[in-house]
């Protein structure tokens, strides 16, 4: 089966310390990522958290590892589930108001037949470019009622 490869990035008018309060909160990820149903974490130690997620439209269950490298970035590995593979979310400084989140995806779907791949890259890009829209989104609000 063929490994697929998305990439994408979003910068946001938020500094480095708020995106991370964000996107280092992986037990909100469902606000964001739209095809997690349920989250149920099995363990919690120091920057690394196992966790059960609750996927797609047929609930299906998935295994994964998350490792949070303060500031810098969040590592996601499955290694069980509808696909096997990592997202690892980065974050970069622009400057001291603006911050760019880059997601890069290498997975596998199991169980979709080779036809269908390009269905399920274009899905997934398309999941995380709305899920970088949603912390943008986020922030940004944030930002502004920081303002006020």
């Amino acid at each position: 089966m063929k490994t697929i490869n998305i990439n994408a990035s979003r910068v946001v008018a938020a500094p480095l310390d708020k995106v991370w309060d964000v996107v280092s909160d992986v037990d909100n990820d469902p606000k964001y990522f739209e095809q997690y149903r349920d989250i149920r974490n099995i363990s919690k130690e120091g920057n690394k958290i196992e966790r059960e997620v609750t996927v797609g439209i047929h609930k299906d269950k998935a295994r994964q590892t998350i490792v949070l490298n303060p500031k810098k970035s969040v590592e996601l590995t499955i290694p069980q589930g509808p696909i096997q593979g990592t997202r690892i979310t980065t974050l970069s400084r622009i400057d001291v108001g603006r911050t760019r989140i880059d997601v890069s995806w290498n997975f596998i779907p199991s169980g979709a037949p080779a036809s269908a791949l390009r269905v399920v890259k274009s899905e997934m890009t398309g999941l995380t470019k709305r899920a970088l829209q949603k912390i943008a989104d986020e922030l940004e609000k944030k930002q502004n009622h920081s303002l006020i």
